[in-house]
């Protein structure tokens, strides 16, 4: 099992998480974004830098993770493509991406953006504190468990 990362977006307290999962189950963990991204140091997480062209990062994640591997992303276009192919997809706030749900949130993600782009988007205020990076902590831990012992 790798856990791959798309790191452009992810916050620094969820990385360390990541970074002491991958450390603590002895799992590999690669980090891909279009630039240098600061992680923890430690043999199991590392870095790619991909090229800078946009959605580089998604592309090297598509290219690379297999069934059995974890992503995390908040990229719900990128979430729907991995579901699709059976691979284990969460956020960082612990939500995990399902052939169930993935539909309702792509709707919802496209929905959001073209209010967005028409000048319509409500704003968005959802903090991420203290109660998120423990849900994600607690699902990242639940489905590398699931992964490790094969449980759909």
């Amino acid at each position: 099992m790798t856990l791959f990362v798309d790191a452009d977006s992810c916050p620094v307290r969820i990385r360390e998480i990541i970074c002491k999962t991958a450390k603590r189950l002895q799992v590999k963990a690669v980090f891909a974004a279009n630039r240098l991204i600061p992680i923890p140091k430690n043999s199991y997480c590392t870095s790619i830098i991909t090229e800078a062209e946009d959605q580089a990062a998604d592309m090297y994640i598509l290219a690379h993770a297999v069934q059995g591997d974890m992503v995390v992303t908040r990229d719900i276009p990128l979430a729907k493509q991995l579901v699709d192919v059976h691979i284990r997809v969460i956020n960082d706030r612990g939500i995990v991406y399902t052939p169930e749900n993935i539909g309702e949130r792509l709707s919802i993600r496209n929905f959001m953006y073209e209010l967005s782009v028409n000048g319509l988007a409500p704003q968005r205020t959802k903090a991420f504190g203290k109660k998120e990076i423990m849900e994600f902590a607690q699902a990242l831990d639940r489905e590398t468990q699931r992964l490790l012992k094969n449980v759909p």
